[in-house]
């Protein structure tokens, strides 16, 4: 896997905010004490000055905060912040609420009291889903790299090749011949690193490249 070996080396991070100073603290002994980074914010506003971390991480939310809900904060992050899950915590959870917050991504919502078990095993989930979602974001960008490399007509064969075409229907489409397709198809699968065109049909449906008509 891209990006995963390198990702599992780095120490996770555990965001809480929560504008109750007693609940924070706990918060934090606890997240220190399974083994991963906490960060701990009293308000939205204090959190969303915080620097983006490239780390696996998930968010702590409390429900309830004196500026920006957590509601509102969950709209304003989840859009581009896929690779941090939100984990909700309430003192009074209502059906529509925690409806809400689900259909919005949340991956759990936990009314207080609950157990540190349940917390812990909410958070250890979400970290495993941010790395998952962090490593094929590097997986994508290091493909696009390497897309980048290939010429105009190296990426008018890869194109072709993938949807099944012969060598010598690609060279039809493309009005050359088939030793050149040939050619340039064995730049194409050494350049974007591919082991079999199985592999490169993959990659180009990772990349969501556009199929040319023919």
């Amino acid at each position: 896997m891209f990006g995963s070996a390198s990702m599992s080396n780095v120490m996770p991070i555990v965001f809480v905010v929560d504008d109750d100073v007693s609940v924070r603290e706990s918060l934090e002994l606890m997240i220190r004490s399974a083994g991963w980074k906490p960060e701990i914010f009293a308000s939205a506003t204090e959190f969303l000055s915080h620097p983006r971390a490239h780390a696996p991480s998930c968010l702590v939310l409390d429900v309830n905060l004196p500026d920006l809900n957590g509601l509102d904060l969950q709209m304003r992050v989840a859009g581009d912040r896929i690779d941090m899950p939100i984990i909700f915590i309430t003192g009074y959870g209502d059906v529509p609420m925690t409806v809400r917050a689900m259909k919005a991504g949340a991956v759990e919502f936990l009314t207080k009291p609950f157990s540190d078990d349940a917390l812990l095993g909410a958070i250890r989930h979400a970290i495993e889903r941010s790395r998952a979602v962090l490593g094929h974001e590097a997986e994508i960008r290091m493909l696009a790299d390497r897309y980048e490399t290939l010429s105009r007509r190296e990426r008018e064969v890869m194109a072709l090749v993938v949807t099944g075409l012969l060598n010598k229907q690609v060279a039809f489409d493309l009005g050359i011949s088939e030793i050149t397709v040939k050619a340039h198809r064995g730049r194409v699968m050494h350049k974007m690193q591919a082991n079999s065109l199985v592999d490169l049909a993959s990659m180009a449906a990772k990349l969501h490249l556009r199929q040319m008509p023919h």
